[in-house]
C-alpha cells in the first residue's frame, strides 16, 4: 500500500503526518527540522513512504535537498495552492497543516515547485545582501 507524508516546516521542530492510500493517518510526530533527523524518522517508520511533501519556503529548500539525497521522493508544493486548499480549516495548527499536505499528496492535488540549485540560492543571498547594504548607504 502507498503511503504519503506531509511536513509542515518550522524553525525548530517540524510536524510530520503519514497517511495511507485510503487517507487514514498512520503516524504523526514532531521531528527536529534537520535533514538527518527527518531521514532517521522516515527510516524507522516501518512503512515505505511513496512521496514526501513540503510547502515551499526558505527552510524547505534545505530539507528538500537533504531528504532527497537520502533516496526519498520529495516534492516542494506551491505555497498559494497549499494555502487555498487548507483555508477551509477553522483551526490552523502545524499538525493540521501536515495532515493537509499529506492528503494533498495522496490525492494528487498539488503543483510542484522547482528547487533552485545551491549556487543559485547563494547568488540570490548575495544579491539580497548587496541590495540591503546599498539601501542603508
Amino acid at each position: 500500500m502507498e503511503h504519503f507524508a506531509g511536513i509542515d516546516v518550522s524553525l525548530k521542530d517540524s510536524s510530520v503526518c503519514v497517511v495511507d492510500a485510503t487517507g487514514r493517518i498512520v503516524r504523526e510526530a514532531k521531528v527536529a527540522s534537520e535533514p538527518e533527523a527527518l531521514i532517521a524518522w522516515f527510516r524507522g517508520l516501518g512503512v515505505e513512504v511513496t512521496r514526501i511533501g513540503l510547502e515551499a519556503g526558505p527552510l524547505s529548500q534545505w530539507l528538500h535537498a537533504g531528504v532527497g539525497e537520502a533516496g526519498f521522493e520529495v516534492v516542494l508544493l506551491e505555497t498559494r495552492h497549499v494555502k487555498a486548499a487548507l483555508s477551509a480549516m477553522t483551526v490552523k495548527t502545524d499538525r493540521k497543516d501536515a495532515r493537509g499536505i499529506a492528503q494533498l499528496l495522496r490525492m494528487g492535488w498539488f503543483r510542484p515547485v522547482h528547487r533552485k540549485s545551491p549556487d543559485a540560492q547563494e547568488v540570490r543571498a548575495l544579491l539580497v545582501g548587496r541590495k540591503l547594504l546599498q539601501s542603508k548607504l
